[in-house]
Order: structure tokens, then C-alpha cells, then sequence
């Protein structure tokens, strides 16, 4: 498949993943805003692929990330983080949603499995109460948008 056709609408992909389901096969969700891709998002993103057939990224755009993040975010514009999250094999579909939680985009697609990064609890996670399987991928120690944006501004000072 090629990248470009990675990135699909809330729609299109709500019968993609019907049809997926009608063949028995799992579909795993995960969402963020993958600001500035590293290493701890591959992790997440390979873990998460682990526990189905097709991996669907729910990508925050820039209008969301904004309202989570602040104004001075996203530093990639949503173009350029769905490109760059279409490059990897391991994400087999990528739909934007500009609300500050998937709640309404997993209620949409009804993914079988959702899977989060962090240190949340289950019943923290928005959508555990409606998604059959929910996951809790572990943080890989020192890798974060966040601090990736302090070093670099530190460097700057």
C-alpha cells in the first residue's frame, strides 16, 4: 500500500474496518498527535500492531492539538505527521479527528482493540467503556515530544 492512501476519512475508514471485521480480523486503534515522531512512538506503534491484524492511528489535527497542547503546537503541521506516520509499515490506516479526545472517532470505527501509551489506568482511558479490549503500552524512558522540544531549546539559550 502506498503511504498516500494510508490516510483515509473518519468514513471510508468506518467501512474498511466493517468490512476487516467481517473477516475475523482485529483491528487495533491507537491515536495521538505525534508531533514529532520518535522512537518511543515506534515502540508504541509496534506493540500496539501486535495485538491485531490492522492498525488504524487516530491523528489529533492541528486545530486539536492546538487546543490540548497550546498555540505555539503543533510544531509539524497534520500533513506532515500523517505522512511521516504513513511511511511506517507497521500503521495500516490513519484518520484525522479534531476533537481533544477520540472519544467520537471510536465510537465511529469501533475498533477491537485500543491502545494507549502512559501510565494510565483502564478506566482513565476515554473509550474503555465501549471498546472491547483496551491496552496499556509503557512509556519508553526518555523519549517524549516534550522533552525532545526542551533540549532543543535549551541548546538555543
Amino acid at each position: 500500500m502506498q503511504t498516500r492512501n494510508k490516510l483515509v476519512s473518519r468514513s471510508e475508514l468506518a467501512q474498511i474496518i466493517a468490512k476487516i471485521q467481517k473477516e475475523k480480523k482485529r483491528v487495533v486503534f491507537t491515536n495521538g498527535c505525534f508531533d514529532i515522531l520518535h522512537a518511543g512512538h515506534v515502540d508504541l506503534l509496534e506493540k500496539a500492531k501486535s495485538f491485531g491484524d490492522h492498525l488504524v492511528v487516530g491523528l489529533n489535527s492541528d486545530l486539536s492539538v492546538k487546543k490540548i497542547k497550546g498555540p505555539n503546537r503543533p510544531i509539524f503541521s497534520e500533513t506532515d505527521r500523517a505522512r511521516l506516520l504513513a511511511a511506517l509499515e507497521v500503521v495500516d490506516y490513519i484518520a484525522l479527528f479534531d476533537e481533544e479526545t477520540p472519544r467520537e472517532i471510536l465510537r465511529q470505527l469501533q475498533p477491537d482493540v485500543l491502545v494507549k501509551g502512559g501510565d494510565y489506568r483502564i478506566n482513565e482511558i476515554v473509550g474503555h467503556d465501549f471498546i472491547p479490549e483496551v491496552r496499556v503500552i509503557p512509556l519508553v524512558a526518555g523519549k517524549s515530544t516534550t522533552g525532545i522540544i526542551k533540549k532543543i531549546l535549551s541548546e538555543f539559550k
